[in-house]
């Protein structure tokens, strides 16, 4: 039996096999199925993006295994932003999901919450909101990925970010208890999620 050499033994075992990206996506099953589902807004959109995102990382990625998890969210950014081709100063927005659809996800009336404001943006600013924001992608990486300007960028955030914030607002200020009283939030739309 020939003899493999330290140094391609030690080199194949840097990299991530298929077999641990499909642990990644197990062991982060919801959570990057939500990630899908706010990037397209659209459950049957989100499931594709999630099975396209898991064949295309186990069909060959070459990734060091210590990035395995952050490389198939990317994956599944890269999927959706494919399939949408969202553009800047194209407005679109995909009707909200149903009460039942928000409940799936949002664990809390909080998460619910801060779930419909992001699905609420047009579609542009909901990729950017979901990667600047809650991926944490830098402008520059957001720019590339969905072929805009870092202004564009930037602006969008900006945008979403003012959305969210008075989505929740509003909803914080609409839900009231028995006795009348305000119920308040703890957390905003970005630690919801």
């Amino acid at each position: 039996m020939p003899r493999r050499s330290p140094i391609c033994t030690e080199k194949s075992q840097l990299y991530a096999t298929s077999t641990e990206f499909c642990r990644a996506f197990k062991e982060n099953m919801d959570n990057m199925h939500l990630l899908s589902f706010l990037l397209t807004a659209d459950l049957t959109m989100a499931e594709e993006c999630f099975v396209c995102g898991l064949e295309d990382c186990v069909k060959g990625s070459h990734v060091f295994r210590n990035w395995a998890r952050s490389w198939a969210r990317r994956t599944i950014i890269q999927n959706a932003v494919r399939l949408f081709a969202p553009r800047a100063n194209q407005p679109a927005v995909i009707a909200a999901p149903t009460e039942t659809v928000n409940r799936r996800f949002g664990r809390t009336p909080e998460a619910a919450a801060a779930i419909a404001s992001i699905l609420g943006l047009e579609d542009f600013e909901r990729f950017v909101f979901v990667m600047s924001v809650l991926e944490k992608y830098s402008d520059q990486d957001c720019s590339v990925l969905l072929g805009c300007s870092r202004q564009d960028v930037r602006e969008a955030r900006t945008r979403a970010l003012q959305n969210v914030a008075e989505s929740v607002v509003s909803r914080r200020n609409s839900f009231e208890d028995v006795d009348g009283k305000r119920q308040s939030y703890h957390r905003t739309a970005s630690c919801s999620i």
